[in-house]
């Protein structure tokens, strides 16, 4: 299919087509589809997330997928059409499709480091004799990250903009920016932009969830390119992403990945996904923009006006800052002492009840801090969902199953104070921390030493149960920790939530040092 008869199945039927709908039997097909594996599927309440599978691609997006399904194609002979047509629809000097930004930040560090070099793209991630390291302003570190350094580079943070000559060296192979906050300020795109053209290193724009902008932003800033998710607001395949910007720089980023054997080789992207993702950029420059916020602020709405019955809810609309993300979001607030649900018990609740619904996180917690509150993000609901929220959130808020504050165990209340060897076994694998723990009363207050990074922590202790959690930062990355378990002298026991990386058992037993005469 031509880029124009494309154009033409993708982009000609406006937005309530597109963007719209109706819930189709394919939907409910695919609905059953998961039950028959015993996977649940949800109602998505809360945005773009890849952990409830990002956004639904548009009805023009799969047509696309399956029409590249039936056919062969030389690969490079597809990308460097697609390129083509990108440059076309973004006005950018070139485009390539990927396996999703995290991949399209890879194959671009890649790029910066060997170029088109065969001899140079098979030693990765050996950085001997090469450029081996990339700056980020501090503001810009973040979990997706991890997709730069895979490379094997050296990260060389920059929080001042009196720091950013001198961050530069005959070493520096990129610089990457995340997109927000930040990225128009003295450390910003422009700024940083103008200073690495002097040194002739590429900056690399990370604009995963943001809308699409044509004239592109970020390279209106200077910046060599810029990588957006295929599957967030564009809603193109979920295992998909665009780079636009430089053509020989975007040439080299393809060529390090796959077909080709380079580093890049296992982040694939198959014909499939890229013609998957042409098509939602074809989509994006026709659909009408303004009449989908409007169906969002009707979503809204309609959420709103249902939970207000509910005597002392409250609700107010907030309007997103900057491109990612750009939605508005309902905020429902009330008071669980008088309610009976908190908003962390209301949103377990519908995600573990039918229908499913997965809500932009809750507050509130029994029995200290019962101010709650719950987001509703109408950015991936689709058509009939709103109407299903309103409806459990007002079931729910006006008649909450009985909730009671847990038992507080009674008890003389152990003593945890001192330093502590603490073994995690993870499903697999184990690590030895140190836990240095102050008690005053049931209050706890110490920090928590990981293999490589330490944190504050702090909890309680009653009677034999103890509880507490910590953070540790480390690279761009958060790691979260939450302990709970039993003392029995200078022994503990227990399970720890890992966040999104699951649960362990841990023990832990006190130092015993000899006392002084």
């Amino acid at each position: 299919m031509s880029g124009a008869a494309l154009a033409g199945a993708v982009g000609s039927k406006g937005a309530s087509n597109v963007v719209q709908g109706a819930r189709s039997a394919a939907g409910e097909r695919a609905g059953a589809l998961y039950e028959s594996i015993g996977v649940r599927p949800l109602i998505n309440a809360r945005g773009t997330y890849t952990i409830i599978t990002g956004s639904q691609s548009l009805p023009q997006v799969k047509q696309a997928m399956e029409a590249a399904s039936h056919s062969y194609v030389q690969m490079d002979e597809l990308m460097e059409g697609v390129g083509k047509r990108l440059a076309q629809l973004t006005r950018a000097p070139w485009g390539i499709v990927s396996a999703g930004c995290a991949a399209a930040l890879t194959n671009c560090t890649a790029a910066s480091l060997v170029g088109a070099n065969p001899e140079r793209m098979e030693r990765l991630p050996d950085l001997t004799g090469l450029k081996s390291e990339v700056i980020i302003p501090t503001y810009s570190r973040n979990v997706y990250d991890h997709a730069v350094r895979m490379t094997g580079v050296k990260i060389v943070e920059v929080g001042h903009a009196s720091e950013l000559e001198t961050a530069f060296s005959e070493r520096t192979a990129m610089v990457y920016i995340l997109a927000g906050p930040g990225d128009d300020g003295p450390l910003g795109t422009e700024a940083i932009s103008n200073v690495a053209r002097a040194h002739n290193v590429p900056v690399l724009v990370d604009a995963a969830a943001e809308e699409l902008t044509i004239p592109n932003l970020h390279l209106g800033r200077g910046a060599t390119a810029v990588a957006y998710s295929g599957g967030k607001c564009l809603r193109g395949p979920q295992a998909a992403g665009i780079v636009l910007g430089d053509r020989n720089f975007l040439q080299a980023a393809w060529a390090n990945s796959a077909p080709h054997h380079a580093f890049g080789r296992s982040l694939k992207v198959g014909k499939e996904e890229i013609m998957g993702m042409l098509a939602a950029v074809e989509c994006w420059t026709t659909r009408d923009h303004p009449a989908e916020w409007g169906q969002w602020m009707e979503h809204l709405q309609a959420v709103s006006s249902a939970v207000r019955k509910v005597k002392g809810v409250t609700t107010r609309i907030q309007d997103p800052e900057g491109l990612s993300n750009h939605t508005p979001e309902l905020r429902i607030e009330w008071d669980a002492n008088q309610i009976g649900i908190t908003g962390q018990e209301l949103s377990k609740l519908l995600f573990d009840s039918e229908p499913r619904i997965a809500l932009a996180g809750g507050s509130g917690r029994r029995p200290d801090r019962m101010a709650s509150a719950i987001s509703v993000v109408p950015y991936m609901m689709m058509p009939g969902d709103a109407q299903i929220v309103a409806e459990r959130l007002y079931e729910t808020l006006s008649h909450p199953p009985k909730f009671t504050n847990p038992p507080v165990p009674t008890g003389d209340t152990a003593s945890v104070a001192g330093q502590w060897t603490l073994e995690m076994r993870f499903f697999r694998g184990s690590a030895q921390h140190t836990l240095i723990l102050e008690q005053r009363g049931n209050a706890l207050l110490g920090t928590h030493q990981g293999e490589f990074v330490s944190g504050d922590l702090a909890g309680t202790v009653h009677a034999s149960d103890v509880m507490f959690h910590s953070n540790q930062r480390i690279q761009g990355q958060e790691l979260s920790y939450t302990f709970t378990g039993a003392v029995e002298g200078n022994k503990m026991s227990g399970k720890v939530s890992l966040g999104e990386y699951g649960e362990a058992e841990w023990s832990a037993e006190r130092h015993q040092y000899p006392e002084h005469a």
